[in-house]
């Protein structure tokens, strides 16, 4: 806990100007300072009000800084960065002192949630900096180039690049102490001989579609997609940036990921598929706990924990490769997956139905992986994220899959 409110506190140290800290940087995300205070109401309420049975020590924060407490557009209207420090601190030091008290047993899982949690929440608290400072630092036209003719049709989708993960059955999900209700119960599922892309889709490659003019075809793109992308007006991911063309393109929606996957003649893996990629081996027939096996992560197996600042070029981390051969599983961008965000078998919801389960409702898709903000306490093959289809801001990318 003390190492991952240390990491905490540097983002919320890095905030250079009071717009970065109490304004939203999109309509969609409540303020940084909102993401700060909310991780100290949260500990209180379930550590210090649930379980201690104390009194809430701020009740004023109770409306500010409950997750359903006020509309995202009303949350800028926040106390000043050193009053919520403060306040984040007193929580922590009462915190501390119950944790010394107490025997853990059964309430240990509710802890190691918390641990996640904040992680969670600065994590979300990275893009909304990234997005604050993006258009003065990084912004770049895009490399589109409309073809004066129409586009050939696509012949059968090389497997270059791609490795050949064999089918059958395997037990998906999982239930040590970490893993979050959305990820229980353990349970078995069965997928067919694949191929996947060995590392994520670079920018390189994502540019050859932007110059094809991609963004501009209908053909491409899933029908909603399509409305979608005129919509707002979109002609290349958030985050791009050129000058690194064997980095991950970043900040795509599952919508350009999807109209990419059907430009190369593939499609986005299932989420079984990936995480059969990530955790299986052929040669033991054995799942790992890690891609690597069951060493436990480090910075010698990928870009997490924003070590790197932002994403690194992939296969960098040899360390980290599955023996499927696949690289940057966990770390560097989360990976969109072609499967609806749904409850497990057996699904129970912990430690309140609107962690995971509002979100059961066929309209939010399934990430893995992580990405280079991801805290070391959510870095897990089996940690399932989930977007609705149209969110750039995330730091997201893919990898694709075709049927073998």
């Amino acid at each position: 806990m003390l190492a991952c409110r240390a990491s905490t506190l540097r983002l919320a140290q890095d905030l250079a100007a009071v717009k970065e800290f109490r304004r939203q940087a999109h309509p969609d995300f409540s303020p940084i300072g909102w993401h700060l205070g909310h991780i100290a109401f949260t500990e209180s309420l379930w550590l210090l009000e649930r379980l201690q049975r104390s009194p809430c020590p701020y009740p004023q924060y109770q409306k500010l800084f409950a997750a359903d407490g006020l509309p995202k557009a009303e949350r800028e209207n926040l106390p000043d960065l050193p009053t919520i420090l403060a306040y984040m601190a007193d929580i922590r030091d009462r915190t501390l002192a119950f944790l010394d008290q107490v025997p853990l047993g059964h309430q240990l899982r509710l802890w190691r949630w918390l641990l996640q949690h904040e992680s969670q929440h600065v994590e979300t608290a990275t893009y909304l900096l990234t997005l604050h400072r993006w258009p003065q630092t990084h912004a770049q036209a895009p490399t589109e180039v409309f073809p004066s003719s129409p586009l050939p049709v696509l012949e059968a989708a090389s497997t270059t690049e791609m490795v050949f993960v064999p089918g059958g059955e395997f037990v998906m999900g999982g239930d040590s102490i970490d893993t979050l209700d959305n990820e229980r119960s353990p349970h078995s599922v069965e997928v067919e001989d694949f191929w996947i892309d060995r590392t994520p889709v670079t920018v390189e490659e994502y540019a050859k579609f932007i110059a094809a003019g991609g963004y501009h075809n209908s053909q491409w793109w899933h029908p909603e997609g399509w409305i979608w992308r005129h919509r707002y007006d979109i002609t290349q991911p958030l985050y791009w940036q050129n000058d690194e063309p064997q980095a991950p393109v970043c900040g795509v929606s599952w919508y350009e990921a999807d109209a990419y996957a059907c430009f190369v003649g593939k499609r986005l893996p299932t989420e079984a598929q990936w995480e059969r990629a990530a955790r299986w081996h052929p040669g033991t027939q054995t799942l790992q706990s890690w891609p690597w096996g069951e060493d436990a992560v480090s910075d010698r197996h990928g870009n997490f924990d924003s070590r790197h600042g932002g994403v690194t070029p992939v296969g960098q981390f040899a360390a980290g490769r599955s023996p499927t051969g696949c690289d940057d599983l966990l770390g560097n961008v989360w990976e969109w997956t072609n499967t609806w965000f749904d409850c497990y078998p057996g699904f129970e919801a912990f430690p309140y139905r609107e962690y995971s389960q509002v979100y059961f409702d066929r309209a939010h898709r399934v990430l893995r992986g992580g990405s280079w903000a991801t805290r070391p306490w959510v870095l897990r093959p089996t940690f399932r994220n989930w977007y609705q289809p149209g969110v750039q801001q995330v730091f997201a990318g893919f990898r694709c899959a075709l049927s073998a």
